[in-house]
């Protein structure tokens, strides 16, 4: 794949990744590098401002959480408004990939509707 287009893809779905993943559990931010790692090309350099802009958006909230292996850990936890926010992106990214799979699933042809999609 295009690895410019791959990377605006994932710029794209990343915030939507994050929220999912703290869906199921509270997380702090390595620990949500290391999941989305697991699964795409990601850094810590991109996780961090997103987790403030998550913030700021009023998506996570924050609280501190002691450590057996070192200082205590900002943990993010879902919101109720990243709640909604999720679901929101959820059922845009269904519609995106509708769309998107309609346009390349080849369909039978037509002789009588040339040059139609």
């Amino acid at each position: 794949m295009n690895l410019a287009l791959k990377t605006q893809l994932r710029k794209g779905a990343i915030e939507m990744c994050v929220l999912a993943i703290l869906q199921r559990a509270d997380s702090y931010t390595y620990e949500l590098v290391q999941q989305l790692s697991a699964h795409m090309a990601i850094s810590e350099g991109t996780v961090y401002p997103l987790m403030r802009r998550l913030q700021d958006e009023g998506w996570v909230q924050t609280y501190l959480q002691e450590s057996a292996t070192g200082p205590a850990r900002k943990y993010y936890r879902l919101s109720a408004s990243g709640v909604e926010a999720l679901a929101m992106m959820s059922q845009e990214w269904q519609e995106f990939v509708a769309e998107i799979n309609s346009v390349l699933q080849p369909r039978p042809t037509n002789p009588t509707q040339k040059g139609a999609l």
